[in-house]
């Protein structure tokens, strides 16, 4: 999955180690539209790549799954 100027914008402002932020935060911080920060944060944690608790938002990995590409997955015999 490839991450669009949105989503690079969101991860860059959740970047910081530890750091949560909420949605109008988000919006504030990367001077974006609360509607696309929004599609950006469904977008990223489909992708588990964020974690939430409490309406805040915490970045879990800066770079994007691929899906269908699982690298440990036992055959079974």
């Amino acid at each position: 999955m490839k991450l669009n100027k949105v989503d690079e914008a969101v991860v860059a402002a959740l970047k910081p180690i530890g750091k949560e932020l909420t949605l109008p935060q988000l919006a504030e911080s990367t001077g974006l539209p609360s509607k696309k920060v929004f599609k950006s944060l469904k977008k990223l944690f489909e992708c588990e790549m964020l974690d939430s608790c409490a309406r805040k938002y915490k970045l879990l990995t800066d770079k994007p799954s691929v899906k269908g590409k699982e690298e440990d997955t036992e055959v079974p015999e």
